[in-house]
C-alpha cells in the first residue's frame, strides 16, 4: 500500500468526543477515532470519578463506560463498572480488625441486573456471628436499595455514598465499624436481556 493510500485512509477517520451519561452531566471523557460511527460502538473508556466530577478527592474510584450510541461528532456512553482503586482498597485494611465482604447480584426496579460487592471494616476483630450478622445486613440493604430504584438511581446511591452510609448506620449497631464501601458494582444485563432469559427459562420449564 502506498504512503498516499495510508494518508488518505488516516484522513478519513473522524474523532468523536466521548461523553458520560446524563447522570454525570455529560462530562467529557476523551475522544475516540473511527472511520465509521458504528466502529465506535461498544468501545470502553476507564477513568476516575474525580476526573468526571472535577474533584481530585474522588480519584479513589474507577469508572468504566461503554459507548452505546454515536452522533455526528459525539459518542454517548453508559456506566458498566464502578470500582475502588487497588491502592485505596489496600489502605482500608488494618491489623487487629475484621474485613466483612459480600458478593450478590440484584435487580433494579427497571430490570437491570447488577453485581454488587459491599465491604465493611470493623474497628477491632469481630467474632464469626457478628461478621455473619453484618454480612446479612449488607445483603438485605443492597437488595432493598436496588429493588426500590432504577438503575440510574441505584448507581447514584453507590457513587454518592448513600448506600454505604445506610449499611454503616445499620450494621454499626451489630459491631463498631470503621468504614463501609461498595468495592465494586458491575452491570451484568440490560432489561431486554433479563426478559429474554426469563422467557427462555419459562419455555424450558413448560
Amino acid at each position: 500500500m502506498s504512503e498516499r493510500s495510508v494518508s488518505k485512509r488516516s484522513q478519513e477517520k473522524r474523532w468523536y468526543t466521548v461523553l458520560a451519561p446524563e447522570q454525570f452531566d455529560r462530562a467529557e471523557l476523551g475522544q475516540t477515532p473511527a472511520t465509521e460511527p458504528e466502529q465506535a460502538l461498544d468501545r470502553t473508556i476507564e477513568t476516575t470519578l474525580g476526573d468526571v466530577t472535577d474533584n481530585g478527592g474522588e480519584n479513589n474510584v474507577k469508572l468504566t463506560f461503554r459507548v452505546t450510541d454515536v452522533g455526528s461528532d459525539a459518542a454517548y456512553t453508559e456506566l458498566i463498572k464502578h470500582e475502588l482503586t487497588r491502592d485505596y482498597n489496600r489502605s482500608l485494611v488494618r491489623r487487629g480488625s475484621s474485613k466483612v465482604k459480600a458478593i450478590l447480584t440484584v435487580r433494579t426496579s427497571d430490570d437491570y441486573r447488577v453485581q454488587v460487592q459491599p465491604v465493611a471494616f470493623t474497628t477491632k476483630v469481630a467474632d464469626r456471628s457478628q461478621k455473619e450478622a453484618i454480612r446479612r445486613t449488607m445483603l438485605d440493604l443492597v437488595e432493598e436499595s436496588a429493588a426500590e430504584r432504577t438503575f440510574e438511581g441505584f448507581i447514584d446511591s453507590i457513587v454518592q455514598g448513600r448506600l454505604s452510609s445506610a449499611i454503616y448506620n445499620e450494621a454499626k449497631t451489630i459491631y463498631p465499624l470503621r468504614r463501609v464501601e461498595v468495592a465494586k458494582a458491575t452491570l451484568e444485563a440490560h432489561p431486554e436481556e433479563v426478559h429474554a432469559e426469563e422467557e427462555a427459562s419459562a419455555d424450558v420449564d413448560e
